[in-house]
């Protein structure tokens, strides 16, 4: 068989194989989902501040550029977090099918709202939905009416380096600076009250 009929199985290989990769991370990633929180740390060098509620902080000067995220969102539209360049981005990685993200999912909209005012946005990654259908009920349900890209395969979640404030599991929180670096991590769900704890040092910052 010449190589010209070989590629095309050898490329459809090399899709499945990418895809049983990706796959296979983001299942290593939804092992931890749906938890409580609880001790977390990093390693090469990330100066993590960590305390046993599952919330980790890093200094402004110690700090890694956070990737940019581009997709689509719920509805089809394109959705970049470049898009909010200057702002702090409070990244919420969630799914429908998630029952700690529905108990955070009303705080998230009441804070979000709280502080628009503030240079502040709020951004979903909402992944392993096999529909948008259903995160798009979800939000209704909720009253969240910021952005959430829809990532079913989890694809975003790989765009974060291991050793750095990457997502470990569903519910996670991200905190990304004005600068664009990543300030701050939740490892469980949150309420009003922890979500400001966790948002608002990084609002306040100069």
């Amino acid at each position: 068989m010449s190589a010209a009929c070989r590629a095309p199985r050898i490329a459809a290989t090399t899709r499945r194989a990418a895809k049983l990769t990706v796959g296979a991370a983001v299942a290593a990633l939804v092992l931890t989902a749906c938890g409580n929180g609880g001790t977390s740390g990093g390693g090469n060098n990330t100066n993590f501040v960590t305390s046993t509620g599952g919330i980790s902080t890093v200094k402004k000067a110690e700090r890694h550029d956070a990737p940019t995220l581009t997709g689509k969102d719920l509805t089809g539209k394109a959705l970049s977090t470049d898009d909010y360049k200057g702002k702090v981005l409070v990244i919420n990685i969630w799914g429908s099918w998630c029952s700690p993200c529905r108990l955070e999912a009303k705080y998230f909209a009441q804070v979000a709202k709280e502080t628009k005012d503030k240079d502040v946005q709020f951004i979903g990654i909402n992944t392993r939905d096999p529909k948008s259908g259903s995160a798009i009920a979800f939000e209704k349900d909720y009253g969240i009416t910021y952005p959430s890209f829809y990532d079913p395969s989890g694809r975003l979640l790989l765009k974060y380096d291991k050793g750095i404030l990457n997502p470990q599991g569903i519910p996670n929180t991200l905190v990304v600076d004005r600068d664009g670096k990543l300030a701050a991590r939740s490892l469980k769900a949150l309420n009003a009250k922890s979500l400001h704890e966790l948002i608002d040092p990084v609002i306040a910052e100069k």
